[in-house]
């Protein structure tokens, strides 16, 4: 059906009679009293999956806790301290269900050098006040400022690093010992090549082997044997040898657990201490922060179930990570952060929850405490070896090209080179301080070119239109002469006030005189001030949706944002449209498909030629309402061939057999699920839905002798689902509905859920496990996306969950 939703005025006296017709009862100020919520029974359980994902990420933990101990100097057992304080501490109190922290290759510099410094008991506890700043920083709430750090300086931190480490460890794989600085290695090198120690280089050479060659096992065989990690398989491998051929070589040595070192009172300089503490906690956060930000992805990306996975919540997560930094420092372990390579282990092995996090750190105390005797069985060059592999890695060469191609390359070189040559707080220091003096001088920098072609003036703008630029912007303006035709290009991300005031004079004075003024941009969208009411000669509204996205380069996103930009520029303040009547509105629409020929269909010209090609192949089936407030491209970024889009009154899903000879939503589920082999249905209410308010006005369908009447019967048992008092109420991110109304809107997403499992195809396809289905609400007062998931101990009880905007950053490793 194509039919809009019943208009409705938020105080009609349709929504008078809702607290009436409702079978709940409301309080005077017409809000719904939501029953008591049932008691949750609290019960431990664990699934299959996030057992078997623990014992993964453990095999991969125990080497590369034991090697990055090696590193910095420091007992052995403080890197089973930390992995299991990280698995137990931060997987139980973090933010981030299935990050795994532990000790991580990107501390291994800090570590070795306070250790160098000021002795392994000192390093324990200003890994103590580490946490305790960290705990600070979570109750402040400042998680998210924290990631406004430029990735090119994180990515080159962690590439300094690793250049150390590698460097480092080279002297451990030749057979000798490491020094105290990366200048200082790199001398003694030659000295260390002269005299190698032929068992220690034979052992790391067979670890190195093994790391990189058993992920790369052809066939099905390979496949079998690459579920066992390559970490693991390297260092045993190792061991084995060694132990089998006699070879004589040092050896990890664990000591009694009765003699380790705990935590002691920080000693030494206050400032050097204080910059000690700021170093630790810089790194540990940001690493962490960075670390919960990529699982978001790779858990949003995996097709498996994720039940009872949501996204992070940083703050929290920051406050995890220091307590877990206050009991590994306390009890003599390594600072502890969130590690990418065993938390992308621990998503990709199938976890849904925490407990897959914490029972590796089970795993690691049982290991620390009863494999004391394999253990010690371990060559220290093959920790070597694997150690210096993973410091090799964090030198990426797609956060090269990354940073290469965003011109940030200058950023990442200083920054790598501060901390090899300087240290990690210096580094970092210098190219925080080089990202803001490369975007202050892009910010000033604009390039503004004047040429004549068939008597048309171009006036080319390349870069950020600021006041800065006003005076050469006037200069060029006044280059066109008086009666000519000019094309002002802006290719840029913003304009300032100073500059849309100085361009919007010049083009008035310019028409007064006879002549005409164009303004485009370039593809690229220029963001300039909002005024509140549309200018009479102000640039062209597609090019205002700043956002950085370049539609030419397929950013469908930025499409979307151009065309509600034109939208939005073409009402006034009050929201009222510029043109009323019939032929008005005729004149609206030629004119916005006169500007799609004219400005977007160059740019999705290639992608629809491909997809008329190839035929439609979207992944959803997106069913929602008619109403015209609902752009489901806007709401779910999604462009041309995404989205199999089914739209009508009240989003309903008539049972089977219910049609009342209307069988086009049923043909399009049997379509989208049997022919196009979509992998997930979405049913998307809203808020304010007249489908809704009509059901509730009219109660039990009085006026069902209109086709509109007969067809809002189909929503009849979502009225039902609201009057059953054995059901629990649906809840709307943790508080009840508004009202009466918006109770029933939720109720409704549920319960045409239920139906779509009455068609056959979907229920075929939920039992294949080739199909999802997912509830979600739109509120449009909000512009807030809500997302349905189950409420925790309760099996029919539902609550929708807002979904937060998604942070464009990467995994540190």
């Amino acid at each position: 059906m194509s039919s809009a939703c019943v208009p409705t005025h938020p105080e009609s006296p349709g929504l008078a009679r809702a607290g009436a017709a409702s079978p709940r009862s409301t309080t005077a100020t017409g809000r719904p009293q939501s029953p008591p919520a049932p008691p949750r029974r609290r019960r431990f359980r664990v699934e299959s999956a996030d057992l078997s994902a623990s014992v993964a990420v453990f095999l991969i933990a125990l080497p590369l806790s034991l090697g990055i101990a090696l590193a910095t100097g420091a007992p052995l057992q403080a890197g089973l301290v930390a992995a299991a304080v990280g698995g137990l501490v931060a997987g139980r109190l973090g933010g981030c269900p299935l990050q795994v922290s532990g000790p991580a290759a990107g501390l291994t510099v800090v570590t070795a050098d306070l250790i160098h410094r000021y002795g392994w008991r000192t390093t324990c506890g200003i890994t103590v006040l580490a946490g305790l700043a960290q705990l600070g920083l979570g109750c402040l709430r400042v998680a998210r400022t924290a990631l406004a750090v430029s990735p090119a300086v994180v990515h080159g931190m962690l590439a300094g690093i690793g250049v150390t480490i590698a460097v480092a460890q080279l002297h451990i794989v030749l057979g000798g010992n490491p020094q105290s600085s990366v200048l200082a290695n790199v001398r003694a090198l030659p000295a260390q090549l002269a005299h190698l120690h032929p068992a220690a280089v034979a052992m790391s050479a067979l670890t190195l082997a093994l790391l990189l060659g058993w992920p790369r096992i052809p066939g099905a065989p390979g496949r079998r044997l690459r579920t066992v990690p390559a970490a693991l398989v390297a260092v045993t491998g190792a061991t084995a040898t060694a132990s089998l051929t006699g070879l004589t070589l040092p050896r990890v040595d664990l000591p009694s657990w009765s003699s380790h070192a705990l935590a002691g009172l920080p000693e030494g300089p206050v400032l050097g201490i204080a910059a000690a503490v700021l170093t630790t906690t810089l790194v540990c956060s940001v690493q962490s922060l960075l670390g919960a930000v990529a699982v978001d992805k790779l858990v949003a990306g995996r097709t498996g179930p994720q039940s009872r996975v949501g996204r992070s919540d940083l703050d929290r997560e920051l406050l995890g990570q220091g307590a877990a930094n206050i009991v590994s420092g306390a009890l003599g372990g390594l600072p502890v952060a969130g590690v990418a390579v065993r938390s992308s282990a621990n998503v990709r092995s199938g976890a849904v929850s925490r407990n897959s996090t914490m029972l590796h750190g089970v795993l690691v105390v049982v290991a620390a405490l009863l494999m004391v005797p394999l253990l010690d069985l371990i060559p220290l060059a093959s920790l070597a070896a694997l150690v210096m592999a993973v410091g090799i890695q964090m030198v990426s060469l797609h956060h090269i090209r990354t940073v290469t191609r965003h011109r940030e390359v200058l950023v990442y070189a200083v920054t790598t080179l501060g901390v090899v040559l300087l240290g990690v707080l210096e580094g970092v220091v210098l190219g925080v301080a080089v990202a803001v003096a490369l975007a202050l001088h892009r910010l000033a920098r604009t390039r503004i070119t004047h040429a004549e072609k068939g008597g048309v003036h171009y006036i080319h703008v390349r870069g950020q239109l600021t006041f800065l630029a006003v005076p050469r912007l006037s200069r060029a303006l006044h280059l066109v002469p008086q009666g000519a035709h000019a094309v002002v290009e802006l290719d840029g991300s913003f304009m300032d006030h100073a500059a849309y005031e100085s361009l919007q004079d010049w083009r008035k004075a310019h028409t007064a005189q006879g002549g005409s003024a164009e303004l485009t941009g370039c593809r690229a969208g220029i963001r300039s001030p909002e005024y509140g009411h549309r200018p009479e000669h102000g640039p062209r509204p597609e090019h205002r949706a700043g956002h950085g996205h370049r539609a030419g380069h397929g950013h469908r996103a930025g499409l979307v944002r151009s065309g509600l930009a034109r939208w939005a520029d073409g009402r006034p303040a009050d929201g009222t449209p510029v043109d009323g009547g019939p032929a008005d509105s005729g004149h609206e629409l030629a004119r916005g498909i006169s500007a799609f020929q004219r400005e977007t269909a160059p740019l999705v010209r290639e992608e629809l030629a491909r997809l008329a090609r190839e035929g439609q192949r979207p992944s959803q089936l997106f069913l929602t309402c008619a109403d015209s407030r609902l752009v489901t491209s806007m709401i779910t970024s999604s462009g041309p061939g995404d989205l199999f889009v089914v739209r009508n009154v009240g989003n309903l899903v008539p049972l089977p057999g219910e049609e009342n000879g209307d069988d086009s939503v049923a043909a399009a589920i049997e379509y989208a699920v049997d022919v196009l082999k979509v992998r997930s249905i979405t049913v998307c209410g809203h808020s304010g839905c007249g489908a809704m308010q009509a059901l509730l006005t009219s109660g039990s369908g009085e006026e069902g002798t209109t086709p509109l009447g007969r067809w809002l019967r189909h929503g009849e048992p979502s009225l039902a689902r609201v009057a059953d008092d054995s059901r629990p109420w649906v809840r709307l991110a943790g508080r009840a509905p508004a009202d009466a109304a918006e109770q029933l809107c939720l109720t409704n997403v549920v319960q045409q859920l239920e139906h779509l499992r009455a068609h056959d195809s979907v229920a075929r396809a939920l039992a294949a496990g080739a199909l999802e289905l997912h509830g979600m609400y739109f509120h449009v007062g909000e512009a807030q996306a809500y997302l349905l998931g189950r409420s925790e101990g309760d099996e029919e009880g539902a609550v929708f969950e807002g979904v937060p905007g998604a942070e464009e950053l990467r995994s540190p490793a």
